[in-house]
């Protein structure tokens, strides 16, 4: 009787561990590929599944988007510039299987082809498209990339460089670029500045030649503009028209004393006295 009953204990216990050993529990972001006996019979998952123990053996593959820094890497641009960048890289399982099967570690292949290919890829490329089409050289590194992940069952689906570390050099030399790009930039708005504030008083100039009662006017708001300001001098203009006229009286007048003061004429025989030497004996 005793012999039986630890009998019945002893098997009882072995369903038991056989049982916990037959079950598995994959989470929402998890596949567990299974190999049976060497090879594999597919992806399970997620929730509760079983496997024959000792027989079947599961690899846990995570489906959740995987952030790595592709450490910073010296590289020489298309100009001959040396530049260190680094960046990030998103990407994610979609094919549980293969990831397990094509390659021994996928997030540490990921990491060494995305460091390989940001020094291929920037090393054709020059600084200043690096700097101004930052976009286009981040989807030229997705494109690369994904495109050798792929047989591994691998999505990356950002690539994105954080940072471009210039030689001082450099940066003093595009410094004195912008600077003069700026002198440039307020030179050519100046002249423009001029030319429209010229071609605005030419205009002016013309509405006030046709309408003289406008220039009246004008003078008479600045003169308003003058006395506001509580100044000791005032000056006030006049026209031309009255300076010419000023000139053109004084002339008259110089014009007509000049006969009154003039000297008498040499006598003839209407009275004039001859003023020629006489003759010598």
């Amino acid at each position: 009787m005793n012999n039986s009953v630890i009998a019945w204990v002893l098997l009882g216990l072995v369903l038991v561990i056989l049982l916990a050993a037959a079950v598995r529990i994959a989470k929402e972001y998890e596949r567990g590929v299974t190999f049976r006996l060497g090879r594999v019979i597919g992806a399970k998952g997620p929730g509760l599944f079983f496997i024959i123990p000792v027989v079947d053996k599961v690899v846990k593959v995570s489906l959740r988007t995987v952030t790595m820094d592709i450490p910073a890497q010296d590289i020489i641009t298309k100009d001959n510039v040396t530049i260190r960048v680094n960046a990030v890289t998103y990407f994610n399982v979609v094919e549980p299987v293969r990831s397990v099967v094509a390659i021994e570690n996928h997030i540490q292949g990921t990491s060494q082809i995305a460091q390989t290919t940001l020094r291929s890829v920037l090393g054709q490329t020059d600084l200043d498209e690096l700097l101004a089409r930052r976009d286009d050289i981040n989807q030229r590194l997705q494109e690369t990339i994904d495109k050798v992940t792929d047989p591994w069952g691998v999505k990356v689906t950002l690539v994105e460089v954080k940072d471009v570390e210039l030689p001082e050099s450099m940066r003093r030399a595009m410094a004195r670029q912008a600077e003069s790009e700026r002198d440039r930039r307020a030179k050519v708005i100046h002249a423009h500045g001029e030319f429209e504030a010229a071609d605005t008083l030419g205009r002016a100039a013309e509405v006030l030649e046709v309408h003289p009662a406008a220039m009246q006017l004008r003078l008479l708001s600045t003169l308003t503009e003058v006395a506001g300001e509580r100044n000791s001098t005032l000056i006030f203009p006049l026209p031309m028209e009255v300076l010419r006229l000023v000139d053109h009286l004084g002339a008259r007048a110089a014009g007509q004393a000049a006969p009154e003061g003039a000297a008498p004429g040499p006598a003839g025989a209407g009275g004039e006295q001859d003023e020629r030497p006489p003759k010598a004996a």
